[in-house]
């Protein structure tokens, strides 16, 4: 009986696939119970070609993540797939992602659960990450967190009493979106004027660095960033942390809006971490510091008291963790958290 019971626990499933759809490039991976990484494959999206040919891409990449895990297919539970919305994660339906032209109604957890005959999920690529970080990275053991990534745009997500929240269609935590200037920049996400993400995206901050550019040049001032082309955050991080002047201007400004939006979400949540994440935090501390140093001043008392601002420890695998964190979380653990 003994036996038996061990050649079951062996057997037993301890693992999941993970697989991340951005505009640019696909992802998957295994990722283990406690978090490891078995595989992790990256390859271009190429959405030009439709909807048909990046799903038997993506398909044929989460089949050689399993192949290059090592893991028994038979381990492996379910998959959770992480996608920017707007999408219905009960329905595990593509709506109509504006990165991804062309795919309205794409019922992306049937078709996987056809190709791998495994049960599938799917949530917001922000909200997946924000799972991921608490599950397995810097807000693991944290009962209220936010999430945001700083990368071509701004998202977010919620876990309020150690569950992740959705909003009521599934689709909450629009962290990106909260108004830091309501008569400011617009905002290409949404529309609006005056976005978090117009503001302290990768995306922004390389804008506002070619205007800047273009005003000190008008003026006869002279700026490192004039040798940069195309002018990248990472850039702006950089010559700012040298001392130029016009790139220390448009960090400067990043940081103050990026902590004038994070103040706020401190002061309405009260979290006890903030996680960062994305392109633009590789920073570091010439991002956070500042953060830090401004949402302390600023926020509540007792909020600004409890909160800490952290890095994101998934780094760029944090759409693969973040997917594979939804399956434990909806499918594994019957939706605990």
């Amino acid at each position: 009986m003994a036996d038996d019971h061990n050649t079951r626990a062996a057997d037993a499933p301890d693992a999941v696939l993970g697989l991340d759809i951005g505009g640019t490039k696909l992802a998957a991976g295994v990722v283990g119970a406690d978090g490891s990484v078995r595989s992790f494959l990256v390859t271009p999206a190429l959405v030009q070609e439709g909807v048909q040919a990046v799903l038997t891409r993506l398909f044929d990449l989460g089949r050689k993540a399993i192949d290059e895990s090592g893991t028994d297919p038979r381990r492996i539970a379910a998959t959770g797939i992480g996608c920017g919305g707007p999408l219905d994660p009960e329905a595990g339906v593509l709506l109509c992602p504006p990165h991804l032209p062309g795919w309205v109604d794409v019922p992306v957890t049937r078709l996987a659960e056809e190709r791998y005959g495994l049960p599938a999920v799917l949530d917001n690529d922000a909200t997946a990450a924000a799972a991921g970080e608490h599950r397995f990275g810097a807000g693991a053991g944290a009962r209220h967190m936010l999430y945001l990534t700083l990368s071509t745009g701004v998202g977010g997500g919620i876990v309020i009493d150690g569950r992740t929240y959705r909003g009521a269609a599934g689709n909450g935590g629009e962290l990106g979106h909260v108004t830091v200037d309501r008569n400011g920049r617009h905002c290409r996400g949404c529309g609006r004027t005056g976005c978090l993400e117009a503001y302290a995206s990768g995306t922004s901050i390389a804008e506002r660095a070619r205007e800047a550019v273009a005003e000190a040049e008008a003026a006869g001032r002279p700026t490192a960033l004039t040798g940069c082309s195309p002018i990248t955050a990472a850039d702006v991080s950089r010559e700012a942390a040298a001392g130029d002047p016009v790139a220390t201007q448009v960090w400067v400004a990043t940081t103050q809006a990026l902590a004038c939006g994070i103040t706020s979400l401190v002061n309405l949540f009260e979290p006890e971490l903030v996680v960062l994440g994305g392109g633009v935090t590789r920073a570091g501390e010439q991002l956070l510091a500042p953060v830090r140093r401004i949402v302390r001043e600023q926020a509540m008392g007792p909020a600004a008291r409890a909160v800490r601002i952290s890095a994101a420890r998934t780094g760029d695998r944090v759409g693969v963790v973040g997917a594979a964190a939804v399956a434990f979380e909806r499918i594994v653990n019957g939706g605990a958290a």
